[in-house]
C-alpha cells in the first residue's frame, strides 16, 4: 500500500470506517524502503543514504541532499493524507532496515555531509521528518516513531547510538517510541524471531528497553515476540515498557484482546513460524497459514 497522493485516499478512508466501526483505533505506519526498495515496482533505482555493496547484488543511488528534503516532505504530505483520511495517529517507521533506519546505521550510512558522521548527523533527517510531520498535523495528532535498539549487523546502529535518537526524539516532538531491533540481513537476529515457543524466549529486546526506560520519560512501547499475557502485565508492572505492541499473534487471532479480556488468558496460539509471510510475498494478503490449514482439514 501506499498514501503518496491524493488519489489512494478513498481506500485508506474505507479501512478507517471498518475499524472505527468494530470500536478500535487506527494508526498509519509511514515507511520508505530506500536500499531494500523493489526496482521491479518502481522502475527506479533504490535510493539510499550511500551506496554500499554487500546487501544487493543491483547498484543503489546515493540520495543527494535534495532528496533528503523532498523525502522528508513526503512524509509530511503522508501524514496530512492519514490525516484527512480519518487515521488516529502515525507512526514513522525508522526501525528494521528501512530507509530512516539506514541513515542511522553506519553499516548503511557512510555519508560525510551533514546526514552521516556522528549520531547527531545520522539522526537529522528522522528529525526533519518530525518536523515535517508536526507542520502538517495538529500538535494533538499522535505522532509515534519505530526504531531500532541495535541493528544487530557488523558496524550497525549500537544501543548507546539508539539511546540518544530516543532523547532527541523525545526533544524533537515524538508522542511514543516503539522499540524493535534487527534489520533484513541481520540472520537469527531479524525483526521476526522464529521458534518463540516458551516464555523465557519472549520479549527479546526488553533489556534494551529498560535502558530506555531508565534514561527517558517518553511512553515507550516494546515489541518482540511477545505472546504472554502474564508476561505482558509483567513488563509493564516492572517498568520495561508502557504498553506492549504484536504482530504476528492477531494474525493468527484477531480476536486476541478480547479473548483474554474475557478472562482466558492463555497464550497467544501463534507458532511465530512466520510462515504468514509467504502469501502477502505472494500478493494473497495475509493470513495465518496454521490456521488456514486447520479449518480446511475440519
Amino acid at each position: 500500500m501506499g498514501i503518496y497522493e491524493d488519489e489512494l485516499l478513498e481506500g485508506f478512508k474505507e479501512m478507517v470506517r471498518s475499524v472505527h466501526d468494530h470500536g478500535s483505533r487506527i494508526v498509519l505506519q509511514i515507511s520508505h524502503a530506500g536500499y531494500f526498495a523493489n526496482a521491479k515496482l518502481t522502475g527506479k533505482t533504490p535510493m539510499a543514504p550511500s551506496p554500499v555493496e554487500g546487501f544487493a547484488k543491483s547498484p543503489r543511488k546515493a540520495m543527494t541532499v535534495e532528496d533528503i528534503e523532498q523525502i522528508a516532505r513526503a512524509f509530511g504530505q503522508a501524514a496530512d493524507r492519514a490525516k484527512r483520511a480519518g487515521f488516529d495517529g502515525v507512526q514513522i517507521h525508522a526501525a528494521h532496515g528501512y530507509l530512516l533506519s539506514q541513515f542511522l546505521s553506519p553499516a548503511f550510512n557512510k555519508r560525510r555531509d551533514l546526514y552521516g558522521g556522528s549520531i547527531e548527523n545520522r539522526a537529522r533527517i528522522i528529525l526533519e521528518v518530525v518536523r515535517q510531520i508536526r507542520a502538517a498535523v495538529t500538535r494533538d495528532f499522535p505522532v509515534l516513531v519505530k526504531i531500532n535498539s541495535q541493528d544487530f549487523v557488523d558496524g550497525g546502529l549500537t544501543l548507546e547510538d539508539s539511546l540518544q535518537v530516543g532523547a532527541m526524539l523525545q526533544e524533537g516532538g515524538a508522542d511514543a517510541i516503539e522499540l524493535s531491533g534487527g534489520t533484513l540481513v541481520s540472520g537469527n537476529l531479524s525483526p521476526s524471531i522464529t521458534g518463540i515457543l516458551s516464555e523465557e524466549k519472549e520479549a527479546y529486546f526488553r533489556d534494551a528497553a529498560k535502558s530506555f526506560k531508565e534514561k527517558l520519560h517518553l511512553p515507550l512501547i516494546l515489541v518482540g515476540g511477545i505472546r504472554s499475557f502474564h508476561l505482558a502485565e509483567q513488563l509493564i508492572a516492572e517498568g520495561y515498557a508502557d504498553y506492549i505492541s504484536m504482530s504476528r499473534p492477531f494474525i493468527r487471532e484477531p480476536d486476541l484482546i478480547n479473548r483474554w479480556k474475557s478472562g482466558d488468558r492463555r497464550k497467544s496460539m501463534c507458532l511465530s513460524d512466520s510462515r504468514c509471510r509467504g502469501p502477502l510475498m505472494d500478493g494473497e494478503g495475509i493470513y495465518c497459514v496454521v490456521e488456514k490449514k486447520l479449518k480446511e482439514e475440519m
